[in-house]
């Protein structure tokens, strides 16, 4: 059976968290006949056909031989990704987990600790599609346009001519670079790896060893990170002008350490979910990929 013409007719799929592209992921799921309950994104007036809309996470989850959580990952505090109920909180601990059915399967973007734990406890498996590069660069034109959304709406200056540095020269980072050198910026690149600055060189922007970064920052409007660890930290948000900007684009627990960057007086963002700015064009593409994971599961016959 492939992703393309999947049957899950007689099986149970829950939705928990996430933003309107989980709209698009659920009207998708529903079409190969799952039984298909959601909770804890954006609902909409006229609803989605062949979806429940659950009261709450435990009974959508209730007797579910697949689970999808949200790619923008958990928060530190355990909860899953899912704006719309902010303050509240859903944490899939092991309590939660345990109404799913037997050798159930979750597929997520990213899972933390806590997560991994409850899951081995109630004995389900874990699928993670956050290293995708594919379902990345699918998705990844949303994102940099949400990047730039972001940058637009906090800054008074403009992106062209202005100073701004990409840390970190992943997929995203990469496709980031090419935006702002093609928006008329001067774009710095801070990256480990001498390769990809090597590539973001090539691309037009002025690259450097990520330990140099602190000595650059007294002349950025922007800084951008896109590294899921602490790289942007007090060393360099001290040094940056007043009017700087800094954004942190990464999954848990994020990269930029955006509290001092907030005691200093600068604005700092923390963009997730920036996908959602395409919720259709987006959730399209991640369903692709989910797709392809619950045909290989079902394939293997676990």
């Amino acid at each position: 059976m492939g992703a393309s013409n999947l049957d899950l007719s007689g099986t149970v799929l829950a939705m928990v968290g996430g933003d309107r592209r989980e709209q698009e992921i659920a009207r998708r799921a529903a079409l190969t006949g799952a039984t298909v309950r959601a909770f804890g994104f954006p609902w909409p007036d006229a609803g989605i056909d062949g979806v429940e809309h659950a009261p709450d996470a435990r009974v959508a989850l209730d007797g579910a031989r697949f689970a999808l959580f949200p790619i923008p990952g958990i928060a530190k505090d355990g909860g899953l990704f899912a704006p719309v109920l902010a303050p509240q909180r859903i944490i899939p601990d092991a309590d939660m987990l345990s109404v799913m059915a037997p050798n159930a399967h979750i597929i997520l973007g990213d899972a933390d600790d806590g997560l991994n734990a409850a899951a081995e406890q109630c004995g389900i498996g874990l699928h993670e599609y956050e290293g995708d590069v594919r379902l990345m660069l699918l998705r990844g034109p949303a994102i940099i346009e949400g990047a730039i959304k972001v940058i637009v709406e906090n800054t008074e200056r403009t992106i062209h001519d202005g100073h701004v540095c990409v840390v970190g020269q992943g997929t995203i980072g990469t496709l980031l670079t090419r935006t702002l050198v093609l928006l008329g910026a001067h774009t710095y690149v801070a990256a480990r790896n001498p390769v990809q600055r090597a590539a973001a060189h090539a691309l037009g922007a002025q690259a450097l060893p990520l330990e140099e970064l602190p000595e650059l920052a007294g002349k950025l409007d922007v800084v951008l990170s896109t590294v899921p660890a602490p790289v942007v930290g007090p060393d360099v948000i001290g040094r940056l002008p007043a009017h700087a900007l800094v954004v942190d684009l990464a999954a848990p627990p994020g990269g930029a350490d955006l509290a001092a960057a907030e005691a200093r007086g600068l604005t700092a963002v923390w963009a997730r979910g920036l996908g959602g700015r395409a919720p259709v064009t987006v959730g399209a593409s991640q369903w692709s990929g989910i797709a392809e994971r619950i045909a290989a599961i079902l394939a293997e016959g676990s």
